[in-house]
């Protein structure tokens, strides 16, 4: 367990800012942290829990809602594929692991090689740890956030800017450190399109999972 915790303290460092955020524009839309923690728990998808605060707000579709979900998470299919073999040696455990898989979580196992952790089991073991711990630091900020805006005013102007952000800054490093830019500016080029009749924070996701996508392909 010790191992698992020190893992995941990265992402606790990010996703009780984020979570908090997010409670906090949930708070601000009209829902209590109940309904925060019951979408952090069910949903539990970062991003599209943010688009999913103007859903609610605007009434719209089960069927708008499902494609929406599936088009901003379809990066997860690729994630998936690097450990199939593993989440498949994990039993029952693999259940849990597919749908808390999310960008953090898959740096952190992607760190887990082999030949740091010769013993099948206890990578397993670590690699189960880090999602839980994960989806609970998610949980807990989505509350906390959700808490303080019912207790502290918050002036919340720019804050929905914070997953752009992210995106941006996911953006740049994978810039940094690839061989080919071909990917990269193919997505940016979906991105500056999509911008022309969509929001800014859905162009640079779209840009970014574009991007992600044709890294695989090149």
């Amino acid at each position: 367990m010790r191992q698992g915790f020190i893992k995941s303290l990265p992402i606790l460092c990010s996703y009780i800012f984020l979570g908090a955020a997010y409670g906090m524009l949930m708070e601000n839309a009209g829902f209590s942290w109940m309904y925060s923690l019951l979408a952090s728990v069910t949903v539990y998808t970062g991003a599209f829990q943010f688009m999913l605060i103007t859903f609610l707000s605007s009434g719209a579709s089960i069927a708008t809602i499902a494609i929406s979900a599936l088009l901003m998470n379809s990066r997860q299919f690729f994630y998936g594929l690097t450990f199939l073999e593993e989440f498949r040696q994990m039993g029952k455990r693999k259940w849990y692991m597919i749908p808390t898989l999310t960008d953090e979580t898959y740096a952190v196992n992607c760190t887990l090689t082999d030949e740091k952790y010769p013993d099948k089991e206890e990578k397993h073991g670590i690699m189960f740890l880090v999602a839980v711990f994960s989806h609970c630091y998610w949980a807990i900020g989505s509350v906390l956030g959700g808490v303080l805006g019912q207790i502290i005013p918050f002036d919340m102007t720019g804050i929905d800017f914070c997953m752009t952000a992210l995106f941006v800054i996911i953006f740049i490093d994978q810039w940094e450190h690839a061989t080919s830019h071909k990917p990269a500016l193919i997505g940016l080029g979906v991105a500056v399109s999509y911008k022309w009749k969509h929001n800014t924070f859905l162009s640079i996701l779209l840009g970014t999972v574009c991007y992600m996508v044709f890294l695989r392909i090149f």
